[in-house]
């Protein structure tokens, strides 16, 4: 109990001894013109100064004063007070009353009126208001009327050390690469502090850690945090929690703290080369994969990471660098060989590779470590596997003639099994290119015969697949396309190369050319097409034409002499022989006709029928024309009046077999018995041709067949 009750008088009086000691004095003495004052301090001063200025001889009224102050947080049995007002016009008589008035008077602040004596009554806050300004007043006791003006003065509220500084940013977080050298700046932090900060130390703040030691220091006015180790590895430790405290009062006991963490975490630098998981990879792939085929990975680790941690692959060396290629994975971050090129079992069995990991950035501050990149040796081992049979060749080319006798051979393909346990083969030709069965295989050697004749003036290339199947696998095959050239044999004779129509004309001139003809030959010999034409040997002497062998390889038909006559003889026919050059050389016949016609002056041919001379004279071809387009109207204009004529003599046709049945039924006579049978024929309504042709019978009675006809006419 005398402890705590101690420390009750300490936390009491400490206060009040500081407000003691740092309070200056509050009497300011005017000049000598002013008469009055405002005095603040103790009971004890207060009296004292009271007494001093009675003494004193004012030559003009006023008040003097300076600023008071009072303590924040202080609570007490009493109300605290602040000052005194005092003027020099109070004798003592107690005649002046003291008014005092503005912030927080009467409420915060308040005044003897009688002693001038201003008391704090509540406990204040400087945070929260640092000065009030009042306005002080001295008036008549008993009239109320000022003696002087009013004047303001201000109270200020004295700070004490009540507020702990605090980080009001906090919880902080930074970041500092690692191996940084000692001293990098990491961050800095910032406390604030309530209290006065120009008044006393209460905030003044000082910066320390508490924990975080010794990887980081701080300094502690700017609270400027760095590395206090160099060198920090990320590796081995990434994040690093800092506790760090500020204190008020320069730091000195007594003072206020606060803190607030920071969390330093380390960048990652590239300073760790990749390496690889083992020295050594063993990889296993069958000689039929596929191009392109991934045959394995291999990975370097790298301590580092995001693109530090990146690497390219690389083979360096070995005896497959033609045969295998290795790609980075940027996701896996490892290296993928594939195959390149096709394997063989039989020809190689196993390739070395070696294979290099690089860093694809490289910082150059750490490039002295060391190269940053690793090795190691991989090992594929080829697998042998049930590979198809291969040919000879990719392609075949052959040839044959067209009159290449039936089931001889025109060629052959070869194959073999390449695996170690070869297996026979056997040939078939894939009928979907061979559809009409031309050609067949031998399935034992490959040998392709004839199976039906070849045109080359139909076809001239054939193209076929041939199958290569192993017998003791049927599922291994291959296939190799195989190209066919029909080659040509003079086996067609030439002939006209169109169907030719010459026009002689009966003014002609000897020697005039009549016709020229060209002739062509489906065959096609390797050195081109020649012809030789010749007449008949009956024709050679033929005394009306001749023929002309021209450059161009086309023949010329001339006239021996002029004078034709188309009433003598309208039509020639000219045969004409045509040779090729072939071996052996065919020939054939064909026949020029030439017609005689009448021609202009200028050898326009105008009519080439005989006919027009048999005509009667005068009636040209132009009258013919006209009189047979008058022929043709007149029988246009007959058959019209024919067809309307039969049409207006058709008689009406009743369609309707009820009409025809009322008229039986309106029928009202008594019957002549036999003779009405004989009068009146029932198939007359039957057949409506014989309504209007009706005639009566001998033997009826005239009435009765006018009285007949007024029924079927309707008229009854």
């Amino acid at each position: 109990m005398p402890e705590r009750l101690a420390e009750t008088l300490v936390d009491l009086w400490t206060p009040l001894i500081i407000l003691w000691i740092t309070l200056p004095t509050c009497v300011y003495m005017a000049p000598m013109n002013q008469a009055h004052t405002l005095t603040t301090g103790s009971p004890l001063e207060l009296s004292r100064q009271s007494e001093e200025l009675r003494i004193l001889n004012r030559s003009k009224r006023g008040w003097v004063w300076n600023q008071m102050f009072v303590l924040e947080e202080f609570s007490g049995p009493e109300p605290i007070l602040v000052g005194r007002l005092h003027t020099d016009l109070d004798p003592g008589s107690k005649k002046i009353k003291y008014i005092l008035s503005g912030d927080g008077a009467g409420t915060i602040f308040q005044i003897n009126d009688i002693t001038g004596d201003i008391h704090a009554i509540k406990r204040l806050d400087r945070e929260e208001k640092a000065e009030y300004t009042l306005t002080a007043q001295a008036v008549d006791w008993e009239t109320n009327k000022p003696l002087e003006p009013p004047s303001e003065f201000i109270i200020k509220v004295q700070d004490i050390n009540d507020n702990a500084p605090e980080f009001l940013n906090g919880p902080y977080h930074a970041t500092v690469p690692e191996m940084s050298i000692l001293g990098t700046s990491v961050t800095n932090v910032t406390a604030t502090d309530a209290d006065d900060p120009v008044y006393g130390n209460s905030a003044k703040l000082v910066y320390s850690i508490l924990e975080g030691q010794p990887y980081f220091s701080i300094e502690p006015e700017t609270a400027i945090i760095k590395t206090a180790l160099p060198n920090m590895d990320r590796e081995a430790k990434e994040e690093y929690l800092v506790v760090i405290q500020a204190k008020d009062m320069g730091g000195h006991s007594g003072g206020l703290s606060g803190t607030t963490t920071l969390t330093v975490t380390l960048t990652d630098v590239n300073d760790n080369p990749p390496k690889f998981a083992q020295s050594l990879y063993h990889f296993s792939v069958p000689e039929d994969v596929v191009l392109g085929t991934a045959i394995g990975r291999v990975k370097a680790n790298d301590q580092d990471i995001g693109e530090n941690a990146q690497s390219s692959y690389d083979i360096i060396d070995g005896d497959g660098t033609a045969l295998f290629e290795i790609t980075s994975d940027a996701q896996a971050q490892d290296g993928v060989i594939r195959l390149r090129k096709p394997l063989d079992f039989e020809t190689k069995k196993s390739y070395t590779l070696k294979v290099e990991a690089a860093n694809i950035h490289i910082d150059p501050r750490f490039s002295g470590r060391g190269p940053f990149k690793d090795t190691a040796t991989v090992k594929i081992v080829v697998e042998d596997a049930d590979e198809p049979p291969v040919f000879s060749s990719p392609t075949y080319l052959l040839e044959v003639h067209e009159n290449a006798a039936l089931n001889s051979v025109i060629g052959q393909v070869t194959a073999r099994d390449p695996d170690i346990t070869s297996s026979p083969i056997r040939f078939s030709i894939d009928r979907h290119t061979d559809l009409e069965r031309q050609f067949n295989i031998n399935a034992d050697d490959g040998k392709i015969t004839l199976a039906t004749p070849l045109d080359r003036e139909l076809s001239v290339w054939h193209n076929i697949t041939i199958i290569a199947t192993e017998i003791r696998n049927h599922s291994q095959i291959s296939r190799v396309p195989v190209a066919i050239k029909v080659l040509d044999v003079n086996d067609n004779a030439p002939e006209f190369a169109a169907e030719y129509e010459a026009f002689l004309c009966e003014n002609g001139k000897p020697g005039q050319v009549i016709q020229t003809v060209s002739a062509m030959d489906k065959d096609d010999p390797k050195n081109g097409h020649y012809f030789l034409y010749s007449l008949l040997p009956e024709m050679v002497n033929n005394p009306n034409f001749t023929i002309k062998k021209n450059e161009d390889n086309s023949l010329s038909i001339l006239a021996k002499h002029n004078g034709f006559n188309r009433q003598k003889q309208e039509v020639y026919l000219l045969p004409i022989v045509i040779s090729d050059s072939g071996n052996p050389p065919l020939s054939s016949t064909s026949t020029l006709t030439i017609r005689v016609c009448g021609c202009s002056n200028d050898g326009v041919v105008q009519s080439c029928n005989v006919e027009a001379y048999v005509l009667p004279i005068g009636l040209s071809m132009g009258a013919l024309i006209a009189i047979l387009a008058c022929i043709i109207l007149l029988l246009v204009i007959v058959v019209l009046f024919v067809t309307l004529r039969r049409h207006k003599n058709e008689p009406l046709i009743i369609k309707d077999d009820e009409d025809v049945r009322e008229n039986i039924i309106r029928y009202d006579d008594e019957g002549g018995g036999e003779e009405d049978t004989e009068a009146f024929d029932i198939a007359t309504l039957q057949n409506p041709d014989g309504i209007n042709g009706f005639l009566p019978r001998w033997g009826v009675p005239t009435e009765r067949w006018e009285e007949r006809n007024a029924i079927q006419t309707g008229c009854v």
